[in-house]
């Protein structure tokens, strides 16, 4: 038995803190006490998740409110010391910034969830190379975080790739019925940022409509860049097509919301290891994807599409052909919650015990 911390920069609707969640339930159920905590304090839209965490026994330790770095850090420290963890898990790399520079024996684990390379920027590069010493075990939830990390600050002794995973007995909609909807529904999760392509998705689906009248795009997701949900507003209007799309926030109902889909759309110009693309292949539902290296794996499962996004008329295209395949079972080996925590699991024991793979 292990007492595990997992810490986080803000408990919100998100890939990472989704996967967070999931895992710490897991492990809990696995008779292990388990906790969470945050720099920045709970966001709205995390209150379903946050209920779910307390009824599964995990200690959920969040900030009332921002702090200054030294604030973080208090926040932090005080944590570690009533919870008394044997392994903490700092969740993305501004977090494990916050970890390594307690005062703190406990092993601590980086985990890369970004879609983008942090390491790009100088201020982070130099930041980690001082830090990575620190880090007991580094985990990249993609081959591309490992290797962006090597090259820009090096290898690390204890680095490993577990992809995400999710709990695919909540996913299971195949052969169900897709709503009863009399419309054609697509649907994209993920957050309002540039690198997420919800701009292109609407310019796609004005040609689509060009075919199938009857469709309805709904796109949802953690409003990161306002500026640039308010561009995605406007550009419905623009093309008037705002009767035809729903703009909103993060949904914590993402089964449901699969289950009712006809097709998921995910033009990502980049990607680390998206639970939301996992968690439609999961529940059947026909895909159009950007051909990018984190979708790869899965262009030969039934009913996946992956095209170049930013050419407008061949997004549509797909999504037209997608909006007339059926679900589809696929069977996801290596992607399951149980296989990601196994393997979580597995580098707890090393790091805290010196054992297991």
């Amino acid at each position: 038995m292990m007492r595990i911390l997992h810490l986080v920069l803000a408990p919100r609707l998100s890939g990472a803190e989704v996967l967070v969640k999931d895992l710490a339930a897991y492990q809990r159920r696995q008779g292990h006490p388990v906790g969470v905590t945050s720099l920045l304090p709970e966001h709205e839209d995390f209150a379903e998740l946050r209920a779910a965490l307390d009824k599964d026994g995990v200690v959920c330790r969040f900030p009332r409110r921002r702090y200054p770095l030294l604030g973080k850090l208090w926040h932090l420290f005080r944590v570690a010391r009533r919870f008394r963890p044997d392994v903490v898990f700092a969740h993305a790399t501004i977090p494990s910034f916050y970890a390594r520079a307690l005062p703190i024996a406990v092993p601590i684990v980086f985990v890369m969830h970004s879609a983008t390379n942090d390491f790009a920027y100088p201020v982070f590069r130099g930041v980690e190379r001082i830090l990575r010493r620190r880090a007991r075990a580094v985990i990249g939830v993609s081959q591309a975080n490992v290797d962006d990390y090597i090259a820009a600050v090096g290898a690390h002794p204890a680095m490993s790739v577990i992809p995400n995973g999710v709990d695919v007995s909540r996913f299971s909609t195949v052969g169900r019925p897709q709503g009863g909807k009399a419309s054609a529904h697509v649907v994209q999760l993920g957050r309002y940022t540039a690198v997420k392509n919800q701009l292109q998705t609407v310019r796609a689906f004005r040609e689509v409509l060009r075919e199938v009248p009857t469709a309805r795009l709904g796109l949802y997701g953690v409003i990161e860049d306002p500026a640039y949900h308010q561009a995605v507003i406007e550009l419905t209007h623009e093309l008037g097509i705002a009767d035809r799309v729903t703009v909103e926030g993060p949904r914590s109902d993402i089964p449901h919301l699969l289950s009712e889909a006809n097709v998921f759309a995910m033009p990502s110009l980049s990607e680390a290891h998206s639970i939301a693309f996992i968690e439609a292949l999961a529940s059947g539902v026909p895909i159009v994807a950007n051909a990018i290296p984190s979708f790869v794996f899965a262009k030969r499962l039934k009913n996946v599409q992956l095209i170049e996004a930013n050419d407008t008329m061949a997004y549509a295209r797909a999504l037209v052909v997608a909006l007339r395949q059926d679900r589809a079972e696929r069977r996801l080996h290596g992607l399951t919650l149980a296989d990601t925590a196994d393997q979580y699991g597995s580098i707890a024991s090393r790091v805290v015990y010196g054992r297991g793979a």
